[in-house]
């Protein structure tokens, strides 16, 4: 069977990364319709990847497709997912899951009522540094992790394109754009940890400047209304602790991509991949000449969203785990806004 795969939304990450994946998967699914508000955007999209239909409204395509990949504002990201759930269409939904926790509920109501597939698209999971490291977590060779250290740095690079520095429409910036990547590679590959105090703090100085040095377009300095560094200490129930940084806009040298993780028997560096050791009286620092995997993780992504949805897979990046980082993502906000730490008590996890 071919999965019928449609798009709603033709702006870049839909062009990118999700179209050009799900039709090099050859007989396993095709893109069959493209939804976008902007009727001159979805027809040339339709037209320069080949797709046979193009609405701008997303329920007229529910005859032509099976399952929905949505590309839009963070906004409407529970609108639509609870209706194509609802309308018996299984959904990949880009990153972060929704606004809120709130919405990210709804959302996955609607998944267990359907019957259907729901998967977020942190496709940072997918990379073959973060199926390696998760390998070596899962053979025991880190222990019990004590520290991690995450940094998702950029130094200027702020988009200047779509809605990125929109509040309304997105909902945050350089944090739930960017460092939610890091955030939920940490949180999966730390076994989905229960989450007990989040402390953070957001800041906006450097991208509201008025001259400003940019390497990703242009935007307005005076209407910056998004986070553009955010810092956050995380506390975690069994005794480990998750230092966390990310910026858009940063006064730092270079641009950095760090997850670090230190344990009790060892340690690991996801980017670049390296396994640190104490044993026999060494210090040693194992990297890898070669790791099995596909350099761009689109793929991947895009033919495990289409393996569960036949049934042949489950999704590697399951609805509640996405809740999971977007409560941390919430609590660093709230965190920031009410100058003080915040008590998850999330007990259960999202195990």
């Amino acid at each position: 069977m071919k999965l019928r795969v449609g798009i709603i939304g033709a702006g870049g990450i839909a062009q990118g990364r999700h179209i050009p994946a799900f039709q090099s998967l050859g007989e396993k699914a095709e893109v069959t319709a493209i939804s976008d508000v902007n009727v001159d955007a979805a027809k040339s999209v339709a037209e320069k990847f080949h797709v046979p239909n193009y609405f701008t409204s997303y329920v007229e395509m529910w005859p032509h497709v099976d399952a929905v990949v949505i590309c839009t504002p963070n906004k409407f990201h529970r609108e639509i997912t609870v209706a194509a759930l609802d309308a018996g269409k299984h959904v990949l939904c880009e990153k972060p899951m929704a606004m809120t926790v709130e919405e990210c509920a709804e959302m996955v109501e609607a998944e267990k009522r359907s019957g259907k597939v729901l998967s977020i698209a942190y496709h940072y999971r997918y990379m073959k540094e973060s199926q390696a490291a998760k390998r070596i977590m899962e053979a025991g060779e880190v222990g019990n992790p004590l520290v991690v250290r995450v940094q998702a740095l950029r130094r200027r690079k702020v988009p200047g394109w779509g809605v990125f520095t929109n509040k309304e429409l997105q909902g945050g910036g350089s944090l739930i754009d960017y460092g939610c990547h890091l955030l939920d590679l940490t949180l999966w590959l730390l076994d989905n940890p229960i989450v007990s105090e989040v402390s953070g703090q957001t800041y906006n100085t450097v991208s509201r400047e008025a001259e400003q040095v940019n390497q990703w377009g242009s935007f307005d300095a005076e209407t910056f209304e998004v986070d553009d560094h955010v810092t956050a200490y995380i506390r975690l129930a069994n005794g480990g602790t998750i230092l966390f940084e990310t910026s858009w806009a940063a006064n730092i040298p270079d641009d950095a991509e760090l997850l670090r993780i230190s344990g009790d028997k060892g340690g690991l560096d996801v980017f670049p991949f390296a396994v640190n050791k104490a044993v026999n009286g060494m210090m040693t620092t194992t990297k890898a000449d070669w790791i099995l995997g596909e350099d761009d993780p689109g793929r991947p992504q895009a033919e495990n969203f289409v393996d569960s949805c036949l049934g042949k897979a489950k999704p590697l990046v399951s609805a509640e785990e996405a809740m999971n980082t977007s409560r941390v993502i919430e609590a660093i906000y709230a965190s920031s806004l009410m100058g003080k730490g915040i008590q998850l008590g999330n007990e259960k996890g999202v195990k």
